[in-house]
């Protein structure tokens, strides 16, 4: 048998592995789950890409973003490896056709984000693939410590169970140590099983300028002039990036701006241009980067302090890639801290709103059995979309709901051929269920409502029902639309309990506890007076970068002290301002729904489903204050609403 490196040769055009890909994939090889935290654009994909190649089955592959499945893509098609993904761009007769590859075995490696789970289509045809291994991509998603966290990355260890699925591999580019093992547990995976590389970058100059914000984008020019090639300018808000974005035009600046409320289209066109030398600055959310793959990232600008040191160590992982000197600079003020932290604050489900939940399940619960969408429920309960995903896994995991399936409340069919041609062309053994579909189902002019109950009844449950219509679908004799997913739960009324929703309540309170620890923490890191890259690489386990590495600003005798000042807004014109909202806020809300919670959100501009209904946003007052501290705002709230603030945490 030839060995791994002549194999690499062969499949891949490279000369050597890089450090720790082949300890990666021996150990996969060799049977063993694994977990590999390699730094951003040092190779992890190669793991898994040349593992799929020698395993008798399919690989399926986590990925959270569509561009980082598509970049993926190109790059194993050209070397000659089947591999597909099913995503939204795909049409139905695309889609169609990478699930017959997959039946027939021709595909190596099938990427997938974790929400296709959900598809109930999806979850039966994946049931009858054989799965050699699973492979999760940007796996610190799974860890509540980790940053990014995504609540349905925590079903990946019950969907592997129940696909039997034998191999594991969790890749990552930012898990410290704490979040490693908890990812590792979650799979079973060996602690001599994590394959850890050096995280210093020798390349990479990482510098920190204090700054005023009046002087900011003066600064940021400076920079720009002094660095050829092309980067990215981070920002915290969207319009951030777009005022930005237009100042530097009107400077003369090849620059354009890229955040998630860009339509999917403009999303694409925008990286395309960057990827292909014709923008060469892109101002960004952090919705931007993310499995981008240009190497030639030249630099790497904060002009606002970002998330966390794991999104600023991604973040700055995306300059340099081929090895030449970029710059990593951090505009240094403290000017955004408050955005930074209002936006925790926002995501902190109220104990009102986690008591209307577990009200909600009980009261629309029958037979033990709850149904409900996600987007209804988050109205519900004036819980954001990701915090309340995150209470029902919590539900989950203690036992008090179990997810039965999930299936789509709408369902229409359009026969594209005449009903008495299709129950010719199908088996004997199809024709009772075709022609009981027929008589249960009620068409207004071409589409058509099939009745599920009368077709239960008569013996034909939803998923043989859904089947036959999905293979008519797939040979062109209908056409079948399916909308407004339902998730059915079982749950366990007596453990739906006062105690139950406390303890969901004081995890919500940890988890936002830790969110503002981990801002501090940052702030440390940048106010450190010892060299940063060693101290980066140390946060993430690794011990033998040097001391000293020359080529930041403290090794260049440069320190910074970010110090937060007393807040000094005017508490006064706070309340009156609050006043004025408040009584607009009980005309549009029913009584008792307006807590000092919510009137503070409210004046910290933080987007809540509540406000989205009433449109909050056009009110001239809401977001006024997204400047101000949370707790300044939740203290005058307070005072005008006459509650105690230990009644609640903010």
């Amino acid at each position: 048998m030839q060995n791994l490196t002549q194999q690499l040769q062969q499949l891949f055009g490279f000369d050597d592995f890089r450090e720790g890909q082949q300890q990666t994939i021996e150990q996969l090889l060799a049977g063993h789950s694994s977990l590999a935290v390699f730094p951003t654009g040092s190779g992890k994909s190669l793991c898994y890409q040349f593992t799929a190649t020698q395993l008798p089955h399919l690989t399926l592959v986590i990925s959270p973003l569509i561009a980082l499945m598509h970049d993926q893509l190109a790059f194993l098609r050209s070397k000659g490896i089947a591999a597909a993904s099913l995503d939204s761009t795909l049409s139905k007769d695309e889609s169609q056709q990478v699930m017959q590859q997959a039946r027939d075995g021709k595909l190596k490696i099938l990427m997938i984000s974790v929400e296709r789970f959900k598809n109930e289509r999806f979850r039966r045809f994946i049931e009858n693939i054989p799965i050699s291994m699973l492979v999760v991509d940007e796996a610190h998603c799974i860890s509540e410590w980790g940053h990014n966290f995504r609540p349905d990355y925590l079903k990946l260890p019950q969907y592997q169970q129940a696909l039997n699925i034998p191999l594991v591999l969790l890749l990552t580019a930012t898990a410290m140590r704490r979040v490693q093992k908890d990812m590792a547990q979650k799979f079973n995976i060996g602690f001599q099983h994590i394959v850890q590389t050096g995280f210093y970058r020798a390349n990479l100059d990482i510098d920190r300028i204090p700054v005023h914000h009046t002087s900011k984008l003066v600064l940021l020019t400076q920079v720009l002039d002094e660095t050829a090639g092309a980067g990215i300018v981070y920002v915290t808000q969207q319009k951030t990036a777009d005022e930005l974005a237009a100042q530097l035009q009107e400077a003369g600046y090849s620059a354009t701006s890229y955040h998630a409320g860009l339509g999917n289209d403009a999303r694409a066109s925008i990286q395309n241009r960057f990827m292909a030398g014709k923008t060469r600055i892109i101002v960004a959310t952090i919705a931007f980067g993310m499995g981008i793959d240009k190497s030639d990232i030249r630099f790497v600008v904060h002009y606002d302090l970002p998330k966390s040191i794991e999104n600023y160590s991604q973040e700055i992982g995306r300059a340099g890639r081929d090895g030449q000197p970029s710059r990593c600079v951090l505009l240094a003020s403290l000017d955004g801290i408050n955005v930074l932290e209002n936006f925790v604050y926002g995501d902190t489900p109220e104990a009102y709103g986690i008591d209307k939940l577990l009200t909600e399940i009980t009261s629309s619960a029958e037979n033990n059995e709850w149904e409900t969408q996600s987007y209804s429920l988050s109205q519900a309960t004036n819980i954001r979309a990701l915090p309340l995903k995150t209470l029902l896994v919590q539900m989950e995991l203690a036992g008090a709901i179990e997810p039965k399936y999930s299936y789509y409340e709408d369902v229409k069919v359009k026969w594209l051929v005449a009903s008495e041609q299709i129950v010719k062309a199908l088996p004997a053994e199809q024709q009772p269920l075709f022609n009981a579909i027929v008589g249960q189902t009620t068409f207004k002019k071409i589409w058509g409502v099939p009745n599920f109950d009368g077709l239960h009844q008569q013996g034909f449950e939803r998923g043989t029902v859904l089947s036959l219509l999905e293979q008519l679908a797939e040979h062109d004799y209908a056409e079948l639309e399916m909308k407004k997913l339902t998730d059915v739960y079982r749950i366990a009324p007596n453990l739906l309990t006062p105690e139950l929703a406390q303890n969901l309540h004081q995890y919500a309170a940890r988890n936002e506890q830790s969110e503002i620890a981990r801002i501090a923490t940052m702030l440390r890191f940048f106010n450190l007076d010892r060299c940063l890259n060693h101290n980066l690489a140390l946060y993430f386990g690794d011990q033998h970068a040097p001391e000293r590495c020359g080529h930041c600003s403290v090794c260049r005798g440069h320190s910074l002290s970010l110090s937060r000042e007393n807040d000094s807004d005017d508490a006064s014109a706070i309340i009156n301002d609050m006043q004025q909202a408040l009584a607009w806020l009980n005309e549009k809300l029913p009584e008792g729904q307006v807590s000092p919670i919510l009137l503070t959100r409210f004046m910290a501009g933080l987007t809540q489903p509540v406000f989205t209904k009433i449109k909050a946003r056009q009110q001239a007052l809401f977001g006024k204050y997204e400047e101000t501290a949370y707790h300044v705002l939740l203290q005058c709230s307070h005072s005008i609403m006459d509650e105690p603030t230990s009644k609640q945490s903010g």
